[in-house]
């Protein structure tokens, strides 16, 4: 999704080209997956943090065109709100201190973006969502001047034959409302988490992603509050999937595979049976054509980019132009600080490593059902959820935490060959932040129930101790 497009006027004959070079570049993966053609330079580390631009009064401020002309950087792009920008970082090899390296070039990104939005009277702020923002502000009004958004808009209503959204998220509170359009969707903000991986061990690797989703979410939930309703523990969770619910072929918005998903199943011998997924599975949302070699796969990865599982493969590009396979891990939402971004991608990238190499394949412990559902009891609970582990019992996400998985995760950074010192700061955040029970979502609702549900006024104080840069476990209320 991260290409711009020409124009967002399709035709009958467009959809029909574009699915003959989606067959065509999907055949051909297939062959590098047999001949394991990727690059072996692995395992190597990335990030994606989506961020909100927000005025003096603490709301959405539409101003991303001029904030990013001032940045003038390719790694800060576009998001679909006028009010959100999305900050990239270099990849690092992961070994040795790319921990601090990730932290590094995420802080200096961040502090040339807080300068940027100061010059033009607003802030930047990292939140799963904005507290203070309204249905209205969700509009075609902000949405960002790219046609690829409303090429987007206008195929999620065509699928939908013109149907609206409809948001019914039962939490502490119940929201019911109705939308017509995807701007839903912005008022999501994530921090993605990027692992490149060799072919051999990309299943188990794509697996254990799945697997520790729950237990990664429960340690960061960020997202309690939408439009003035205290929800799910990650809200941005059931906002994302119902914001463009459109489904498979044989169903429209009502088929049994959905675009926003937490999938349909393990991996069982390659990756690249997400992939032939997407072909079978998913009508075209955005059938442009693109003339380029088809090695260069821009149908493919097109067409993956309009289908959001919570962990993703992708096709990208090494700087010498052999392709590489990446998982992308989406469960986490943006924020508190770039320090907590850091720690969370340290619990992730220790914990998959170490389950991925267990001498057991934890999916043969763990079946795919229970995966799912532990991950959506945390979504609604964080971390008072019960979720059942590799030996079967249901136990406390916060003491499976504390006893087994952050120990588990340091055990993976020293496989990895991580610093110490960068094991045992972040991984030492992740644990003081499960052990107080402390995470955005609970600190925005302690702040509330102690000085009451103005959301401007939540997110003005949420801000100022953002400004801070220390752990959210360490924030006052």
């Amino acid at each position: 999704m991260g290409d711009e497009i020409a124009h967002s006027d399709f035709q009958a004959e467009d959809f029909a080209t574009f699915d003959r070079h989606l067959q065509q570049e999907t055949r051909l993966l297939g062959q590098w997956f047999e001949e394991r053609a990727f690059s072996s330079r692995v395992p190597v580390c990335g990030l994606e943090l989506e961020a909100w631009l927000i005025d003096a009064q603490a709301r959405p401020a539409p101003v991303n065109r001029q904030f990013l002309a001032r940045m003038d950087d390719p790694l800060v792009v576009p998001e679909l709100a006028r009010f959100n920008v999305e900050l990239n970082v270099d990849p690092e090899e992961l070994h040795g201190k790319a921990l601090s390296l990730l932290h590094r070039g995420l802080q200096q990104t961040w502090d040339r973006c807080v300068t940027a939005a100061a010059g033009l009277d607003s802030r930047l702020v990292m939140a799963g969502i904005l507290p203070s923002v309204l249905q209205q502000d969700l509009t075609l009004a902000n949405m960002s001047e790219l046609k690829r958004y409303r090429a987007l808009n206008e195929q999620v209503l065509r699928l939908r034959e013109g149907e609206p959204l409809m948001l019914d998220i039962h939490g502490r509170q119940h929201l019911n409302v109705l939308h017509h359009d995807v701007m839903l969707e912005s008022a999501t903000t994530s921090l993605q988490l990027h692992l490149k991986v060799a072919v051999p061990d990309a299943v188990r690797y794509y697996n254990a992603a799945q697997i520790v989703s729950a237990p990664l979410l429960a340690a960061a939930t960020n997202s309690p509050y939408l439009f003035g309703k205290d929800l799910w523990e990650e809200t941005r969770i059931p906002l994302f999937e119902q914001s463009v619910e459109v489904g498979g072929f044989a169903g429209a918005s009502r088929g049994p595979v959905r675009r926003v998903s937490f999938g349909t199943g393990y991996a069982k011998e390659s990756l690249f049976e997400c992939f032939v997924e997407n072909q079978q599975h998913f009508p075209v949302l955005l059938p442009i054509h693109f003339d380029e070699p088809v090695r260069e796969m821009r149908h493919l990865r097109l067409h993956n980019g309009t289908i959001w599982r919570w962990n993703r493969p992708l096709i990208g590009y090494d700087r010498d132009g052999t392709p590489h396979l990446r998982i992308e891990q989406r469960v986490l939402p943006a924020g508190p600080t770039v320090t907590d971004s850091i720690a969370s991608a340290a619990l992730f990238y220790g914990l998959v490593h170490a389950l991925a190499l267990h001498d057991v394949a934890p999916e043969l412990r763990l079946p795919f059902a229970t995966a799912r559902d532990n991950f959506y009891a945390v979504a609604r609970d964080g971390l008072d959820a019960q979720i059942t582990w590799l030996d079967g019992r249901k136990r406390s996400v916060q003491t499976l935490l504390l006893d087994q998985l952050i120990p588990l995760a340091r055990y993976g950074l020293g496989m990895l060959e991580i610093d110490e010192r960068d094991r045992d700061r972040y991984l030492g955040i992740v644990r003081d932040r499960v052990r107080n029970a402390c995470t955005g979502a609970s600190w925005q609702r302690a702040y509330v129930a102690r000085y009451g549900c103005d959301m401007q006024t939540l997110t003005e104080a949420y801000y100022e101790r953002q400004q801070s840069g220390v752990p959210v476990h360490e924030w006052n209320s």
